[in-house]
């Protein structure tokens, strides 16, 4: 019976930790890390060049995810491989088959957990550490980020080995849309907080002996226009499709105009 390595299983798992972005293009994405990560897995389950070669035509197939989450289908191939090698009835579609099948929904798990929660988490955090210019916040997010990712994956990557198929069942149908919808809750209440934290926009405008526009804001909703200029940002990147990069230019360009019709106090902290 043919039984992988740790070594192997170690191999290939760092070559997916350092290499998911191998060659990465619009057409392929993530297929040639894929493929490489399953180098070492294949060498040592065959033994001829043929069968190696025709084990790796698997893996040419188009394959993007979330990378982190998504370690759990490269350790999933390696134990059907296994099983494959050793004449369990399991062929090279049904393995693209499993591929194609969990790429939507790990994508959907991942960037919910991942960018939508724990990367704003961190990053709130590393903020925080970072007043008055100290460096504490970025040596903290580098270190807990790379110390979280490579435990995290190597954990799911073996785990995923372990499983094999059995993963399927946990990852697809009305179990897995709950867990994605949950994370998603929690991923906006995260980002909620933390521009209900950072985010601080006031106006100096005001007409002598009249109205003082800020306090008048501030006794029908307070930080209003924080929470405005959120909406509007949300709605310019989801709605219209603008790029990051051109709404904080935007939001500039605004900000310049406001301090010269004096809307906004260039002396503010925004």
């Amino acid at each position: 019976m043919k039984k992988l390595t740790k070594k192997s299983l170690n191999k290939s798992f760092l070559s997916w930790f350092y290499g998911h972005l191998t060659c990465f293009s619009q057409e392929h994405m993530q297929t040639f890390g894929y493929l490489c990560s399953m180098i070492p897995v294949v060498e040592e389950l065959y033994d001829t060049k043929e069968e190696q070669k025709e084990a790796l035509q698997t893996y040419s197939a188009f394959f993007n995810t979330e990378p982190q989450i998504g370690t759990l289908v490269v350790g999933m191939t390696a134990g059907l491989e296994e099983a494959k090698a050793n004449g369990e009835a399991i062929d090279g579609e049904m393995i693209n088959g499993i591929r194609a099948g969990l790429m939507g929904p790990l994508a959907g798990i991942g960037d919910s957990l991942i960018v939508g929660t724990l990367i704003p988490i961190l990053l709130g955090i590393g903020l925080g550490l970072s007043g008055n210019g100290s460096p504490l916040g970025a040596i903290f997010y580098i270190i807990v980020w790379n110390l979280l990712m490579f435990f995290g994956m190597r954990f799911t990557y073996f785990k995923g080995y372990e499983m094999g198929g059995k993963a399927v069942e946990m990852l697809v149908g009305e179990q897995a849309q709950a867990l994605r919808e949950s994370i998603i809750m929690i991923g906006t209440m995260v980002i909620g907080a933390v521009a209900a934290s950072w985010i601080n926009i006031s106006t100096s405008f005001a007409i002598p002996g009249v109205i003082e526009l800020q306090p008048t804001l501030d006794s029908v909703y307070p930080k209003l226009l924080s929470v405005g200029t959120v909406i509007f940002c949300w709605w310019l990147m989801t709605k219209k499709k603008i790029s990051p990069t051109m709404v904080m230019l935007l939001l500039v360009l605004i900000a310049f105009v406001g301090v010269l019709l004096g809307f906004f106090d260039p002396g503010l902290s925004y």
